[in-house]
C-alpha cells in the first residue's frame, strides 16, 4: 500500500513497522489478554524505540509464555535469570521483574473488576477518544486520562506505568485515536 498517506512516524519505516501501523495501531482492543500483552510491551519499550520492541515481539511472546498472565505471575528468580540471558527480549532486570509484578497485579485487577479490558476502557468512558491532529507535533505524550489511569495502575501495584507509557498503551490499543487526520487509518479505526 505504498500510495497511501500514513502517520509520519510510519512513513519510510521497515515492513514490520508499516504493517503494525496499517493493521494494529489504534484498533480498539477489548480483549483482556491482548491488553496485558500491550502493557508488557509498552513497559519494555520505555526509553527505547517502538521498532526495537516490534522486532522483539515474537521473542517476548515466547519468553513470556504467550503473554499468559497466570504463567508469568508464577515466574521466579530462575526465570528472571533465564530471561536476562535471552537475546530475543530487552534484557533489563527491572523491566523483566516488572512484567512479573504486572502479571500479578493484572490477575488481582481482573478478579476485582471482572474484566481488565473494561477496567482500562473505563478511563475513557468506554469508547475511543478521537483526536483530530494534522501534525505529529500536535500529538501529546500524556493526557488527563492517561494521568488518571497511570495513577490508578500504580496504586494497584503495577510498575513501568507512568503516564507517557500509559498514553502510548492507550494509542496502541485504540483507547485513543491519534492517527493523523490525513492518514488513511484515521477513518478506518474510527468506524
Amino acid at each position: 500500500m505504498p500510495d497511501l498517506t500514513r502517520c509520519a512516524w510510519a512513513e519510510g519505516g521497515n515492513e514490520l513497522y508499516v504493517h503494525y501501523h496499517d493493521t494494529e495501531w489504534g484498533v480498539p482492543v477489548h480483549d483482556d489478554r491482548k491488553q496485558f500483552e500491550f502493557l508488557i510491551l509498552e513497559g519494555a519499550q520505555a526509553g527505547l524505540s517502538w521498532s526495537t520492541i516490534l522486532n522483539k515481539r515474537e521473542g517476548y511472546r515466547e519468553a513470556f509464555a504467550g503473554f499468559d498472565p497466570e504463567k508469568v505471575a508464577r515466574f521466579g528468580k530462575r526465570d528472571v535469570a533465564r530471561l536476562m540471558k535471552n537475546p530475543g527480549i530487552v534484557r533489563n532486570q527491572l523491566k523483566i521483574e516488572s512484567a512479573i509484578v504486572n502479571a500479578k497485579a493484572y490477575l488481582e485487577t481482573l478478579e476485582r473488576e471482572g474484566s481488565f479490558s473494561k477496567y482500562m476502557w473505563s478511563f475513557v468512558g468506554g469508547k475511543p477518544i478521537r483526536n483530530r491532529f494534522d501534525s505529529t507535533k500536535q500529538v501529546p505524550a500524556t493526557s488527563p486520562e492517561s494521568d488518571a489511569l497511570s495513577k490508578d495502575l500504580k496504586k494497584r501495584g503495577f510498575k513501568f506505568v507512568g503516564s507517557t507509557i500509559v498514553y502510548a498503551h492507550m494509542q496502541a490499543t485504540g483507547m485513543v485515536n491519534d492517527h493523523l487526520v490525513k492518514c488513511f487509518r484515521y477513518r478506518e479505526v474510527g468506524k
